[in-house]
């Protein structure tokens, strides 16, 4: 399955070794991660030489090119909130994810349409349970 991970870059980077370790998960399991690139450490420097609007083509392209979005959303990010949307608009079918006790947005943890899922986690174990989960729904 081509799968998008969605996850903070200039909102913060200090859970790319969740991001990390999500994607390389993911991989394992056989999908291709159409940006696993986001969760290396130097995911900003690989990006740094793009323009605004080429980054902005390209996800897009990426959104309506893939099966589901997958997005880590404990760090709050104007990006991963509009990669939703997009997705969400486009029939695509969205998981987030977000640590236990962590304060997410309203207008992500409000969304009640089909395809669509939240979850919390507390360890890794419990993350890769909700994405396995949401990859095997019947809506995929």
């Amino acid at each position: 399955m081509d799968l998008y991970f969605s996850c903070s870059l200039t909102g913060g980077r200090q859970d790319q070794p969740v991001y990390a370790a999500l994607v390389a998960h993911l991989q394992a399991l056989g999908h291709h991660v159409l940006t696993a690139h986001l969760a290396d450490e130097a995911a900003m420097a690989s990006d740094g030489g793009m323009s605004a609007e080429a980054v902005y083509e390209r996800d897009t392209a990426w959104v309506k090119d893939c099966d589901a979005l997958i997005a880590e959303v404990s760090t709050p990010s104007h990006g991963v909130g509009f990669e939703i949307a997009y997705a969400l608009d486009r029939g695509r079918p969205v998981l987030c994810l977000a640590r236990e006790g962590v304060r997410v947005s309203k207008m992500l943890t409000g969304i009640r349409r089909s395809g669509f899922m939240f979850g919390t986690y507390a360890t890794f174990e419990e993350a890769k349970s909700r994405m396995e989960a949401f990859l095997a729904a019947k809506a995929l």
